[in-house]
């Protein structure tokens, strides 16, 4: 039994919820990630669900309550991988705290202080009318806009 065909029924006897895995295999073997039992299972809780903001300790916590026995460290390796591989993109609101969003296009967002909600503001509602030169030799890529909002008490 190849590895790939191993790794398929791991996680079915984890995750034993009988849906097909078609759709992660899919995304992961177009990013040339190897499907591993690991990528598979975390693939699978972040992508085939609606867009979201996760951090890796809510997604080991997610990971654990589904029967998934991975660790921190290979829960922000695998965000990591995915996010080099144009799977995800991190948002960093601050040092030391960084959300992973499953949205990859192009799109701003608010985060609330308070609670740690981050939000995703759309593209065309954000108008940014200059920007600055890119330093000789290099060009801009993106503009991210993370609007930080707090409570007014």
């Amino acid at each position: 039994m190849t590895l790939y065909i191993q790794a398929i029924a791991i996680i079915y006897k984890i995750m034993n919820d009988g849906r097909p895995y078609s759709y992660v295999l899919e995304r992961l073997k177009t990013a040339r990630l190897r499907p591993t039992r690991q990528r598979l299972a975390l693939a699978k809780l972040l992508l085939e669900t609606d867009d979201r903001h996760v951090t890796a300790e809510q997604l080991h916590c997610e990971a654990s309550s589904a029967g998934i026995k991975v660790s921190l460290a290979t829960v922000y390796n695998t965000l990591h991988q995915f996010t080099k591989a144009d799977l995800l993109r991190e948002v960093v609101v601050e040092s030391g705290r960084a959300y992973f969003d499953t949205n990859t296009s192009e799109h701003h967002h608010i985060f609330n202080q308070d609670t740690g909600e981050l939000c995703d503001i759309p593209d065309e509602t954000i108008s940014v009318l200059v920007l600055p030169d890119a330093p000789e030799g290099t060009k801009i890529d993106r503009v991210e806009i993370i609007v930080r909002v707090k409570s007014l008490r």
